[in-house]
């Protein structure tokens, strides 16, 4: 059901409080990734808790990814009715505090359903901060999307960090996960006492429970697929690449995967100055260029240091593509947090299927050819990158100060007395 949405009546806030917005978006965003990171590096001891065998593992996996799918669209009926802030302070304790739930499981059944219930709780509060990030941003004026996702990488790094020393310490993972769930919720719900307070009209109809991405996000969500393809396909695949196809010894085929984990938030933290300078249309074409640059480094590279330096490249290009998907999705029309959750699920998807679909292909042909075929799909960036010209000001223009209206799931957005 579609409707026209009501005038915007303009959101004041001090740039002060936009700038206090952005630390605490950006906490919000290291909070997120710092639960990622903690499960992480604890799914052989859920494995081993569970009795599940590797093909079971990479069944019960999957569910993630499906409920995140699933439950995304939900998020900005959510901020519709609850206001962003209180929305994104439910949504991020429901996420901090499922981490608990999957070292738990004592068998399959269950695990897959607490990951279901995991994933979705992932992404309907993935959906709540990207929508506002983009806010900030656009009150700003300036690039932030890529930072945020940095800041989203650097709490992974911290996250899998500390799950790192609990794992070699022999600490159980159920107590590691609770003490780590309520740290993460307390930081949380601190962060988002200052993220913007932005409310939907009285009067305005809320988006539906579940709805077709629109038509702009999916064409957005194609080119976020490209990259999310590409990294996803990286980080699992490139150290079996570097031993099985290059004969380098186990601690450099690691060592790949952590090189391009850092690759990923170095470039994500520093992509905002570029994108601000260039616009996001030319820093994603030449992104796709580098990439795609890497990718023929790997396919042909006659050693492991030459295809390090290819996925080097390959993490480079491709870093800063998704936080410029879901900024220009949230400008690419009058309901921002659909179209920012109808990206997400597309990359979800990709993130989903990348590394079974590249095991698949190498099965049937070789690791070289799958990733002959992400470097096609880096290309692919090359190509498309015009499409994100919705989130490029150096084109656009955003108009927005920090007194600029905001829109929440499609609405006008106010917000309250003495905010």
């Amino acid at each position: 059901m579609t409707h026209e949405p009501t005038a915007t009546v303009p959101t004041v806030y001090s740039m002060e409080q936009v700038k206090r917005a952005r630390v605490a978006v950006a906490t919000v965003f290291a909070v997120h990734g710092a639960v990622t990171g903690s499960f992480a590096t604890r799914v052989p001891w859920i494995q081993d808790h569970a009795g599940v065998s590797a093909g079971q593992l990479g069944l019960a996996l999957a569910f993630p990814a499906i409920g995140a799918s699933i439950a995304m669209p939900l998020a900005g009926r959510i901020s519709h009715r609850f206001g962003a802030r209180t929305a994104l302070r439910g949504l991020l304790a429901l996420w901090t505090l499922a981490l608990i739930l999957p070292a738990l499981a004592p068998n399959l059944l269950t695990l897959c359903a607490v990951l279901f219930v995991y994933g979705s709780t992932a992404g309907m509060s993935d959906v709540a901060m990207n929508a506002l990030g983009v806010e900030v941003e656009n009150r700003l004026d300036k690039s932030i999307m890529s930072g945020l996702h940095g800041m989203w990488s650097v709490g992974a790094l911290i996250g899998s960090a500390a799950g790192t020393v609990a794992a070699h310490i022999g600490t159980d993972a159920r107590l590691h996960h609770t003490i780590a769930a309520l740290v993460l919720t307390a930081l949380g719900l601190l962060a988002c006492r200052n993220v913007l307070d932005l409310r939907s009209e009285p009067d305005e109809e809320p988006p539906p429970r579940f709805t077709l991405p629109p038509k702009s996000a999916l064409i957005i969500g194609a080119v976020g697929f490209c990259a999310v393809f590409a990294e996803g396909a990286s980080l699992d695949w490139s150290a079996v690449y570097l031993r099985d196809i290059l004969g380098s010894s186990d601690g450099v085929a690691a060592a790949s995967t952590t090189a391009f984990a850092l690759t990923m938030a170095v470039a994500r933290l520093a992509g905002d100055r570029i994108v601000d300078r260039f616009g996001a249309v030319r820093t994603v074409r030449t992104g796709g260029a580098l990439a795609t640059l890497g990718g023929l480094l790997v396919v042909f590279s006659p050693s492991p240091a030459a295809a390090m330096g290819g996925f080097g490249l390959l993490g480079l290009g491709v870093a800063v593509v998704v936080p410029l998907a879901f900024a220009a999705a949230g400008r690419s029309g009058p309901n921002p947090s659909q179209a920012i959750a109808g990206v997400a699920t597309i990359t979800y998807t990709s993130s989903l299927i990348a590394p079974s679909a590249i095991g698949a292909l190498a099965e049937t042909t070789s690791l070289v050819v799958s990733f002959g075929v992400v470097t096609a799909l880096a290309f692919g960036l090359v190509v498309g990158a015009g499409v994100l010209r919705a989130g490029d000001r150096k084109v656009t223009g955003s108009g927005s100060g920090p007194g600029a209206g905001a829109t929440l799931g499609g609405a006008a957005a106010k917000s309250p007395a003495g905010s």
